[in-house]
């Protein structure tokens, strides 16, 4: 019965946030509040295990609710409910995720993971691929215009690794699995790391 009525629940949800892209909501609604529900969502996605996948869901639903644009939302939502196993509902969002903005690697990324966990493989190996080769390209100078970026080389080294288990598609789908969603947690990782360097350099250049 809980099962039937998340689905309902969900599918409500999509049925909203389809309207709402329809009807250019990114233009009608003020967006006061949405960047710190959006913030206290994001936070609890990119903290890893620290992080509480039920408050960002609960923060992130609300952002979506309102104005489903609303930068890399959609996509956060999506990682949320792949985090709580619920990859029904991650395929959904990050599909429209992908679809808002298709240069979204993480969000291609992801929903190649929802498909894999699906059990749709070679659509979510071939997703996988773009969403691999989209973020090889972004990455070549840096990162999203970050200039402290991957100084370890920990996120490199892991989509060299997820590249290369993708040559061996299926047979090797579990450990693609695994190595995407460590690539993942290395940029999340490093994006906190490397936002917080900027902070202090921008700091110590206004003292």
């Amino acid at each position: 019965m809980r099962a039937k009525t998340r689905a309902g629940f969900t599918q409500f949800f999509l049925l909203a946030i389809c309207y709402l892209l329809i009807a250019g909501c990114s233009h009608s609604i003020p967006r006061f509040g949405l960047g710190g529900r959006y913030l206290e969502g994001k936070r609890e996605i990119t903290k890893g295990r620290f992080g509480d996948a039920d408050k960002a869901i609960l923060a992130l639903e609300e952002v979506a609710r309102q104005d489903p644009t609303y930068r890399d939302s959609l996509t956060l939502l999506g990682r949320a409910y792949y985090k709580k196993g619920r990859y029904r509902d991650a395929f959904e969002i990050l599909r429209r995720a992908s679809a808002v903005n298709p240069e979204d690697e993480i969000a291609w990324i992801a929903l190649g993971l929802a498909q894999l966990r699906l059990g749709d493989d070679q659509r979510g190996l071939e997703t996988l691929k773009g969403g691999l080769t989209l973020l090889y390209k972004v990455s070549v100078d840096g990162y999203k215009g970050i200039g402290f970026w991957d100084k370890s080389g920990s996120v490199r080294t892991a989509l060299r690794q997820s590249g290369f288990l993708l040559i061996k598609e299926v047979e090797a789908k579990e450990k693609i699995i695994t190595s995407c969603e460590v690539l993942l947690a290395r940029i999340d990782d490093e994006l906190w790391r490397s936002e917080g360097e900027e902070r202090i350099e921008a700091t110590k250049s206004g003292l």
